[in-house]
């Protein structure tokens, strides 16, 4: 059974719970196996619920920095209409800020780009992800791992939004520029104020994906903005 129909069964049994009255200990338990984090930013807030079974390295490294209050002041810098929005490491000068070492890619861990889904942002390498993340705003498979190979290696996903979508999506949908080497530059990019841990989690709100990833994708040619596969 996939991570995504498990989403959606828990979903549905939590939701339950709650119908019938305040969640349990054993409820609570249940939740908590997934630290979620409320990411304040300019535009309004969002929640992201965290998989550290599915990728453990990458989770470790995306709280080291919420812990240490890194996100704070960074933008997201770059927002594609129905396809991503990006953001976690650069200023509102679009300055990079220094960063912890590189991590292991965890692409292949069975979990797929989906709508609503974060994601690793990296360079070319497949193993260059540090601070910067994205928010999958449409079905974007083709971002997938498909094999060990240069440019075929794809993102890592390791949580997926629970509320707040509507943010991301706002962002998305305004109007963008081009600065310097960075396209697709909100005009006015949304600041992030505070990323924390949420010490009581929350049901998710957001529509649950419910779609089995493919166990092999065939290599896509799907072009987004003119970024190729690893090139996000």
């Amino acid at each position: 059974m996939s991570v995504f129909v498990r989403w959606a069964r828990a979903g549905a049994f939590v939701v339950g719970l709650m119908c019938c009255g305040p969640l349990g200990a054993v409820e609570q338990a249940a939740l908590q196996q997934h630290p979620q984090i409320e990411i304040e930013t300019s535009r309004g807030s969002f929640v992201v619920e965290l998989y550290p079974e599915k990728a453990p390295r990458t989770v470790e490294n995306f709280m080291q920095y919420v812990n240490s209050g890194f996100y704070a002041g960074t933008v997201f810098h770059r927002a594609v209409q129905r396809f991503l929005v990006q953001g976690g490491g650069l200023t509102e000068a679009l300055e990079a800020k220094p960063t912890l070492p590189p991590i292991p890619n965890e692409s292949a861990n069975g979990l797929s780009n989906m709508r609503g889904t974060v994601a690793m942002a990296r360079g070319g390498a497949a193993d260059s992800a540090t601070s910067q993340f994205f928010i999958n705003l449409a079905d974007n498979r083709f971002l997938n791992f498909y094999r060990p190979e240069a440019g075929l290696e794809g993102y890592t996903v390791f949580g997926r939004v629970i509320r707040g979508l509507d943010v991301l999506l706002a962002i998305s949908n305004g109007a963008t520029t081009t600065i310097g080497k960075f396209s697709n530059v909100p005009t006015e990019p949304p600041v992030i104020r505070s990323a924390r841990v949420l010490e009581n989690p929350i049901v998710a709100e957001n529509e649950l994906p419910v779609i089995e990833p493919e166990a092999k994708e065939k290599k896509s040619t799907l072009v987004k903005k003119g970024k190729k596969r690893g090139k996000t």
